[in-house]
């Protein structure tokens, strides 16, 4: 297997380990700037990757399907890695420090459509990073003759734009709200 299919690996094994260590720090042991800090260094993790894939090609080696996969985590790390961090605080503060529950939008609402544009959104911008990151190897890193595989990736982030579309924020317009039968008659409350 690929190096950098390892790192990969370990970049998405770190993300989850900092976030680990900077939430508990901030809520367990209540240092809230050291735990600011770890969470801060998250993206240290996305500066090693790209530059690991970027030596990698400029070292004469193979573009390949994971330099494209390196591109790919790359931009959906950037792009939710910070949603993704303020996902965890908020449960993690619920459950460690008091804090006031997570909230979701009921299926089918106006909020609920607004925040898969938002995600879609998102998914965009990842795609954006990736293209950028791939089209960067293919023009100043890659050997001319091998760069078949980077176009297939840029063209793979075209595909997942579109079939996130779809299966976002497009199906979730025809999704409709929950019904909220009334209460029976005579019908207990179970806890």
């Amino acid at each position: 297997m690929d190096f950098l299919v390892y790192l990969i690996i370990g970049c998405e094994i770190g993300f989850w380990v900092l976030l680990a260590a900077g939430l508990c720090t901030r809520y367990l042991l209540h240092r809230k700037r050291l735990g600011l800090a770890l969470l801060a260094s998250v993206p240290l993790l996305d500066v090693v990757l790209l530059t690991a894939a970027g030596a990698d090609l400029a070292r004469g080696g193979t573009a390949g399907s994971t330099h494209g996969l390196a591109a790919f985590y790359l931009g959906f790390s950037v792009a939710f890695g910070h949603t993704l961090i303020r996902w965890a605080d908020v449960r993690f503060a619920h459950r460690f420090a008091g804090g006031p529950p997570p909230t979701k939008p009921a299926k089918g609402t106006a909020p609920y459509r607004r925040g898969l544009w938002i995600e879609y959104g998102r998914v965009l911008i990842a795609m954006g990073i990736a293209v950028a990151v791939l089209l960067g190897m293919i023009a100043f890193l890659a050997a001319p003759g091998e760069t078949g595989e980077l176009w297939a990736w840029v063209k793979r982030a075209g595909l997942v734009a579109g079939i996130w579309l779809v299966a976002g924020p497009v199906y979730g317009m025809f999704e409709q709200p929950a019904k909220v039968l009334p209460a029976q008659p005579g019908a207990s409350a179970r806890t």
